[in-house]
């Protein structure tokens, strides 16, 4: 679902075509390439992103090339694009009825959730309207298994793209300059506390 830099995966069946790819995953999914869009006339394309570190998510869809929905959005940025009416899936969220639901932290007073519901819980909901699974929510007995479905790797470069010797010589310098690894261990109070060694 999240492969590595400079790589693609992409898988080819009747009446579908999966391509999984991070430059793909964009904060305006509006602005997809044109080729990416021209090459689905005819049929509906779907971009879906997220991102679980940053709590963003990202899709949009398009009918015979033509945009029909987007939306992008994150707690930090908030609603980043939002373009077209909503599908049916999201309706509950927009509605208040997925609020948003935050542990704070134990002896720490929580800001309340900058946005009205969570964008990956609607992420793992537009994935199984869309595209049928789930990735991280509990499967339902219609979903489709996404671990059987066998995608092909492809390394990905450039013609004008960086060499990938000079890239990893360049991140080799970067790592030689930082300093040992150091430990740390949390402490009864939720503190860090240095410690020796793994």
């Amino acid at each position: 679902m999240y492969p590595p830099k400079d790589t693609a995966y992409a898988a080819s069946r009747p009446g579908v075509e999966i391509v999984c790819d991070q430059r793909v995953m964009i904060d305006f999914p509006s602005q997809l390439p044109e080729h990416l869009v021209a090459a689905s006339a005819g049929r509906r394309l779907v971009l879906h992103a997220m991102h679980s570190v940053v709590d963003w998510f990202a899709f949009a869809v398009w009918e015979d090339g033509r945009l029909v929905r987007s939306l992008s959005l994150s707690p930090d940025s908030g609603i980043i694009e939002n373009i077209g009416e909503p599908l049916p899936f999201e309706l509950p969220y927009w509605a208040g009825d997925r609020p948003a639901d935050i542990v704070p932290w134990p002896d720490e007073d929580e800001e309340p959730y900058p946005l009205p519901f969570h964008p990956l819980d609607l992420g793992e909901d537009a994935l199984r309207a869309l595209c049928g699974f789930v990735q991280e929510g509990r499967p339902e007995p219609d979903d489709i298994d996404a671990y059987g479905i066998d995608l092909h790797g492809f390394h990905v470069r450039g013609p004008h793209g960086p060499d990938p010797a000079e890239e990893e010589a360049k991140l080799k310098r970067i790592v030689e300059t930082m300093g040992p690894p150091r430990f740390y261990t949390l402490g009864p109070d939720g503190s860090l506390i240095e410690r020796d060694g793994p």
